[in-house]
């Protein structure tokens, strides 16, 4: 079975998170997540955080510390999901290769439809796993 490295970033602003749906023809459509992507190989955490969130956002980031590491089985492959908290250096987030992009609260974390492997992160995250369920 094949291992993917991805890396996200939990940008937080007054209260609120960014984060990001997938488009509709990604694996997962339309599902909910930190932005972020697949590492690369050779590529650091850090670079990779970088570049997803550039492309994906069109903002600057600076990658912080390491929050949380979650590893999630797909029928096709297995995902071990890090995040980072990160803080925006240049630029106001915007959909450029994901469907949205919103801040919302951590309390409005249980509307979204998020990706199995972010739910799980999130619940490790923030202590709410009865929420998500």
């Amino acid at each position: 079975m094949k291992h993917v490295r991805v890396v996200a970033a939990v940008v937080e602003r007054e209260g609120h998170y960014l984060i990001t749906q997938r488009r509709a023809e990604a694996a997962l459509p339309l599902t909910w997540e930190f932005p972020g992507g697949r590492v690369e190989e050779g590529e650091s955490d850090s670079d990779a955080l970088v570049r997803e969130f550039r492309h994906r956002v069109g903002v600057e980031i600076i990658p912080g510390d390491r929050i949380s590491e979650v590893e999630h089985v797909y029928p096709s492959y297995t995902i071990r999901l890090v995040l980072y908290s990160c803080r925006i250096s240049m630029g106001e987030p915007s959909a450029k290769a994901v469907a949205s992009a919103k801040w919302v609260s951590s309390t409005d974390f249980a509307n979204y439809t998020f990706t199995p492997a972010d739910e799980a992160s999130i619940a490790s995250m923030l202590g709410m796993e009865d929420k998500l369920s």
